[in-house]
């Protein structure tokens, strides 16, 4: 292990869109950001911790400084478990950070049939996508119990903002389900998730898990339905939920195999964030602007 200065008081695993979000937001309030890179990388305002999840013995580098952990990589491709996951926390075990942030996803879920979910519902993943996901959860909290320090869990949806947008899937025409039959699906602005994900890295902030989301529930068809009008693209051709099981991708159809609504009042009232993209109407013309 190496040590990084001492000013460094933030540590990112999984630098990407969401990681060098948080990245600004904290060096402009709290102090210095590390992040660890697969590639050397010149990060100007940020020291680059080189080293790869998928290679273990890459990891000598991880700082020995008990930094906060912002842990936003994503699991392997492939296979019930989160070996990136597995990897990182043995590097940490000598020197364990003093607090974790995790980015999770709401599909630790499953499908809940349409139904509100807050976190005490119990997680059943339909998919290996998200059994890796309950894996990490669970690595990450044995750790986190054996170490005595704070484990923050967001479990995140589908995120939107400026580079985020399906706009090449709306000019490709490619079909949705029809309204009357599209599943409940849920998002957040980007920009909200890192201001969440900054409030949860502070030492005030109680640990736990919290569903985050925008206060508007609805379907991916309603969400592209309104991204096409809004960027003055056709709405796509809807087709049966039958017809979609036959048609689409098994990758989409891992998402439209799963309905739920996630109740986000935790998030409002322990993390007190004032979402700046409360519903659609806020968000899609703002992360359009810089997308086309």
């Amino acid at each position: 292990m190496t040590s990084i200065p001492s000013q460094v008081s933030a540590f990112i695993v999984g630098f990407g869109d969401i990681g060098r979000r948080v990245a600004a937001l904290w060096q402009a309030d709290r102090g210095e950001v590390a992040a660890l890179l697969r590639t050397p990388c010149d990060l100007a305002s940020y020291h680059a911790i080189p080293g790869d999840l998928d290679h273990p013995e890459t990891l000598h580098a991880i700082p020995r400084n008990r930094t906060l952990l912002f842990h936003f990589a994503p699991p392997p491709l492939s296979g019930p478990s989160d070996t990136r996951t597995a990897h990182l926390l043995e590097a940490l075990e000598k020197v364990p950070p003093r607090r974790i942030v995790y980015i999770s996803t709401s599909g630790v879920y499953g499908d809940c049939g349409g139904a509100w979910v807050d976190e005490s519902f119990p997680v059943h993943p339909g998919n290996d996508r998200s059994r890796r996901r309950v894996d990490a959860e669970r690595q990450l909290t044995a750790f986190a119990r054996r170490h005595t320090l704070p484990l923050v869990i967001l479990r995140v949806p589908g995120i939107y903002g400026p580079g985020r947008l399906p706009l090449e899937r709306l000019r490709r025409g490619d079909p949705v389900v029809c309204p009357d039959q599209a599943p409940w699906s849920n998002r957040i602005h980007a920009d909200d998730l890192a201001a969440l994900a900054l409030r949860a890295g502070q030492d005030d902030t109680p640990a736990g898990i919290y569903n985050v989301s925008d206060e508007q529930p609805s379907s991916m068809t309603d969400y592209l339905y309104r991204l096409a009008d809004i960027a003055d693209l056709p709405r796509p051709p809807c087709v049966s939920l039958a017809e979609a099981q036959r048609t689409f991708s098994p990758k989409l159809l891992e998402y439209l195999n799963e309905s739920r609504r996630l109740d986000n009042r935790r998030m409002k009232t322990v993390l007190g964030i004032r979402l700046h993209y409360p519903t659609l109407e806020e968000g899609l013309p703002a992360a359009l602007k810089t997308s086309i």
